[in-house]
């Protein structure tokens, strides 16, 4: 919750925010060092090795929207119903809220409107 009233008051007074229809996220095995990108829809979840990710929402400036884009994700590691993120992430401050994961990184890229 904290990101979110970061990011609100990082935005100006006049500064629109627009809801998107995915987003595209990159995710990180660390032990391979292997990238992955993968395109989400609101709503949907994709596995990275063993993480399972799902996307609530994702959210950018209607004057930029290919910068600052914002998402909530949901990450649970494995078949465990326990969460091991939950929360914004920000596009352009990937480290202010991050996945704390032995193995693997995941952060937005950018929201999508197809």
């Amino acid at each position: 919750m904290t990101a979110v009233v970061l990011t609100a008051a990082a935005l100006p007074a006049w500064a629109q925010t627009g809801k998107a229809t995915g987003a595209m996220l990159r995710g990180l095995d660390k032990v391979s060092g292997t990238p992955t990108d993968f395109s989400m829809k609101v709503g949907d979840t994709v596995e990275l090795g063993k993480l399972r990710v799902t996307l609530g929402e994702c959210r950018y400036p209607t004057d930029n929207p290919s910068g600052d884009a914002y998402a909530w994700l949901v990450v649970r590691d494995g078949n465990d119903d326990e969460t091991t993120f939950e929360g914004w992430m920000i596009a352009s401050s990937p480290a202010l809220n991050a996945l704390d994961h032995q193995r693997y990184d995941v952060w937005v890229l950018r929201c999508t409107t197809d």
